[in-house]
């Protein structure tokens, strides 16, 4: 065989191992991202714990991950069986990637705007930590909607399709349409909500360890003032510092995941589109486009790993939420 032989036979080879994996992959991510997702919301939306803002910024994300599984995942399962309108209709291409992005820039800066709560409720000044509140993780979520909206309309004007020579049929053209949406998916729908995360996180380790600093330098209390502190007080006490605890745990567990799962798509993309302009032989194109399947499919499961992540992460506080969630349907069910 021929080199030229061996390398077409290659080329093929790459073509149809991403044509599998977009026919079959993505129907495992779609199934068990839509499950936990709505799990998550049901779960996290019981009393005890939808009163902690962290907890209904992790709903907001789910949400925003569900949507972005549905919208996403099912035009790529469609491409695997060469049935994809959104690569051939303008109109379908444009709604498909706008709701798309938007809802993936919503469930990152949601885990980012998480973390910063949970600087701010662990902060050893007062008036931070007053900011933790209903009020302001509502406002906080509006203005993420608005950002995500405002942030990502180059995409109705930008996206084509029919296209040629790109990533996929449906992308951004011209090139400077291309590397601008691109380089906003790379560096704010991607790396500078990460970013967020990690600072904020790494801040309020810091406070934690202040705290428990303080806790430990201060003398134990007179038997007096134990004697006048209610036992159902200390137990309401210890159970919101154990919430917390295990909120903070599933945050930095999920921002460690989001960073693998994310970035090499973000950016590849970034990269294809910069270089667009490049020529680039057949096995190239054929070897980037695999490449560009397999991190797409991660970042899909990124959108679909949340509840996952919180029953492993989350300790007995998430999964006796599950528990309780089981045996409220359960008496729903029974009572009909």
């Amino acid at each position: 065989m021929s080199s030229s032989d061996a390398n077409a036979a290659l080329i093929a080879l790459l073509n149809n191992e991403s044509n599998t994996l977009n026919r079959y992959v993505p129907i495992f991510i779609y199934i068990f991202g839509i499950i936990g997702n709505f799990l998550n919301v049901l779960v996290l939306g019981q009393r005890p714990l939808r009163s902690n803002p962290s907890a209904v910024f992790f709903i907001t994300s789910s949400v925003a991950g569900l949507i972005a599984i549905v919208s996403g995942l099912t035009s790529r399962m469609m491409a695997g069986y060469a049935v994809d309108l959104t690569l051939t209709v303008r109109w379908i291409c444009i709604v498909r990637n706008y709701i798309l992005y938007s809802a993936r820039t919503v469930a990152l800066w949601m885990i980012a705007v998480a973390a910063i709560d949970r600087w701010l409720s662990s902060n050893a000044d007062a008036n931070l930590r007053r900011m933790s509140t209903m009020k302001n993780a509502q406002r906080s979520i509006v203005a993420v909607l608005i950002f995500a909206c405002l942030i990502d309309g180059p995409i109705i004007y930008c996206y084509q399709a029919n296209l040629t020579g790109a990533l996929r049929g449906c992308y951004g053209s011209p090139y400077v349409c291309s590397v601008l949406t691109d380089l906003i998916y790379a560096a704010v729908t991607t790396v500078l909500p990460l970013v967020f995360m990690v600072i904020f996180g790494l801040l309020t380790i810091q406070n934690v360890r202040h705290t428990r600093n303080r806790i430990q330098d201060v003398t134990m209390p007179s038997m007096s003032y134990q004697n006048k502190t209610k036992p159902m007080e200390i137990t309401a006490q210890r159970q919101s510092r154990k919430r917390d605890r295990y909120l903070l745990k599933m945050l930095f567990t999920q921002v460690t995941l989001l960073c693998l799962f994310t970035c090499g798509h973000a950016i590849l993309k970034a990269y294809s589109s910069i270089t667009s302009n490049s020529p680039s032989s057949a096995f190239q194109t054929a070897l980037v486009n695999f490449i560009f399947t397999i991190l797409t499919l991660l970042n899909f499961t990124a959108s679909g790993m949340p509840f996952y992540i919180y029953t492993l992460s989350g300790g007995s506080i998430f999964r006796n939420a599950i528990l309780d969630l089981i045996k409220t349907v359960g008496r729903k069910i029974l009572c009909r």
